[in-house]
This record gives C-alpha cells, sequence and structure tokens, in this order.
C-alpha cells in the first residue's frame, strides 16, 4: 500500500522517443486522443518561430486535434538554452498534469528528453554574445581543434565527452566553466523528479528508417522547404545562426549561396539525415527505461497504448 500511495503522488507521464522520421509524432497524437493527454514537444529545432517545414513541426491540423506545447516559443536569433528548456517543459507538465490531463513528452532531442526526465542540474547561465563571438573567432582563425583545446585545458572531463567539430557545444561549455568555476560535468548530476514514467522508444530496420527519412525530405521539398529558407534569410537571419545551421537549413543554405546544386544539397540532406538517426540511436541505446516498438508493426498503437494504460493503473480511481 505504501508503494501505491508513493506511486499515485507522483505525476504520471508517458515519453515518446526515438530517431527522426520514426513516427514519433503520429504516435504521440494517438495516445494523446486516445489518453486525454497534451503534448510537451522535446525537440530542439521546433522552438522556433517560422520554422515549420524543415523541422517537421505539427501541423496546424494536428495542432488543432491536441494541444501541443513548447512550439513557436523564440525567433530564430533568440537565445534558448536546455536550462529554458527545462524550466518551460517541467512547467508544461505541472500545469498539464493540474488541469486534470495526462501529459505526453515526444521527441528526439536526447539532452532535452534527459533535462527533464533525469532532473539534470543545469547552471543557469545566460549566453554571453560578446565571449561567444570570440571563440566563434578563435575556431574560425585556428580551427576547431585549437578552441577545443582551450576547452581541455579549463574542464578536460568535458573536453573528452565533446567532439572538437562540435564547435557549439564546445563554446557553451566554456561559456558555463567560465562563468560557474565549476566543471562542465556538473549538468550531467541529477536531481530526484515527481514522475511516475513509462518511455516509449520507436525503432526499427535501419534501411527502413532511411528510406523513411529520405521520403520526409522529399515530401519536405514538395511542401517548399527551399522557399521557407529564403524567407528566413530574407527576415536578416543570419546563416550562422543555430537555427540555420541545424538540419535541412544548413543543406539547403548551402544551396542558395551557390556551393551546391539543389540535387546535391537534397543529397547531402538525406546523408546527413541517416547520420542524425546513428546518432540519435546511439544516445537513446543505454536507456534501459525504454520500451521498444517497432514503428512498422501493423499495431503498434495498439501495443503502445496497452502499455500506457497499464502505467495509468495506479491512477485510475484519481
Amino acid at each position: 500500500m505504501d508503494d501505491v500511495a508513493e506511486t499515485t503522488n507522483r505525476i504520471p507521464l508517458i515519453a515518446v522517443v526515438g530517431p527522426t522520421a520514426s513516427g514519433k509524432t503520429a504516435l504521440g497524437i494517438a495516445l494523446a486522443e486516445a489518453l486525454g493527454s497534451e503534448i510537451v514537444s522535446a525537440d530542439s529545432r521546433q522552438i522556433y518561430r517560422a520554422m515549420e517545414i524543415g523541422t517537421a513541426k505539427p501541423t496546424p491540423a494536428e495542432r488543432a486535434r491536441i494541444p501541443h506545447h513548447l512550439l513557436d516559443v523564440v525567433a530564430p536569433d533568440e537565445a534558448f538554452t536546455l536550462a529554458d528548456y527545462q524550466r518551460l517543459a517541467t512547467a508544461a507538465i505541472a500545469d498539464i498534469h493540474a488541469r486534470g490531463k495526462l501529459p505526453l513528452i515526444v521527441g528526439g532531442t536526447g539532452l532535452y528528453l534527459r533535462a527533464v526526465l533525469d532532473g539534470l542540474a543545469i547552471p543557469s547561465v545566460a549566453p554571453d554574445p560578446a565571449q561567444r563571438a570570440a571563440w566563434e573567432a578563435l575556431a574560425a582563425r585556428e580551427g576547431p581543434a585549437a578552441l577545443h583545446a582551450l576547452l581541455a585545458a579549463r574542464d578536460a572531463d568535458a573536453a573528452a565527452k565533446i567532439p572538437p567539430n562540435n564547435v557549439r557545444r564546445v563554446i557553451r561549455a566554456l561559456e558555463v566553466v567560465t562563468a560557474t568555476g565549476q566543471p562542465f560535468a556538473a549538468q550531467q548530476q541529477r536531481h530526484p523528479t515527481p514522475y511516475h514514467l513509462l518511455m516509449l522508444g520507436l525503432n526499427t530496420d535501419r534501411a527502413r528508417l532511411y528510406q523513411w527519412a529520405d521520403a520526409r525530405v522529399a515530401a519536405m521539398l514538395a511542401a517548399g522547404l527551399v522557399a521557407e529558407v529564403e524567407r528566413l534569410v530574407a527576415r536578416g537571419y543570419a546563416w550562422s545562426l543555430p537555427a540555420l545551421s541545424s538540419l535541412g537549413y544548413a543543406q539547403i543554405g548551402a544551396y542558395l549561396r551557390g556551393e551546391m546544386t539543389l540535387p546535391a544539397a537534397v543529397q547531402r540532406l538525406q546523408w546527413d539525415t541517416h547520420g542524425f538517426i546513428r546518432k540519435q540511436l546511439i544516445w537513446f541505446r543505454p536507456d534501459t527505461r525504454i520500451r521498444w516498438l517497432d514503428p512498422a508493426a501493423p499495431d503498434v498503437t495498439a501495443q503502445a497504448l496497452a502499455l500506457a494504460r497499464h502505467h495509468l493503473i495506479p491512477f485510475a480511481d484519481d
């Protein structure tokens, strides 16, 4: 009885995770409709306004069916940190629960998910534009390895975990270490969370995932991805922004700047998406909490719904 009481005092939460193009949005909406839920996005690009196609954001029709949170939070040139996401997502989950709804968190950004589900202790360090510009200039002048060496001198553990070519993450680690005087690894510490958590993961045959991803790229092009990127640049957003250097926007940007043909840019986008899928799967693989489902199975929604309903049994009389 004590265990049951402890469980029912927690917030029931279901996470739908997995690589890009695996069907997370569709499954999340199906579960939300069946369970009376609202969805909290865990996607680091869907936070940006005016970026609909390249981020595979839920459509207006999908958002009309189910309320979504943490979409369209900031403009493409506004800073948004992991701590910002953690704060807003945690508040959204609490609000959904307080209104008698079941919160679902849906997405493939592993660090966003960990920040919420594992209660990461994240230093609340605001971005320093001037210092960032100096570090970016160093990387451009002397190469990413020089910037990475600077991090290694200040925080060897962080440098060991961040690839030298990931300049954005290296700069963020330097920013945190400089501002706090503490190792960046402090972000890996966990605090207890109030959640009774079920994690559902979607994964299927790798070749099938790549095929789905390629089809999604083709659909994005047909929906007007090139025009979307052109509009963003016409509004004054710089190519160097994290938003415009992300998957889809970077490759189309190379085409618009005349650096490659459109077919070459599309092929590069497909290949880079395959690489991104591999990285996501590597990230999620060690998490033994995830109940993996095959999105190619005709009854995948029924399987997910059965697991969700079993997870919610302790709350049935609430």
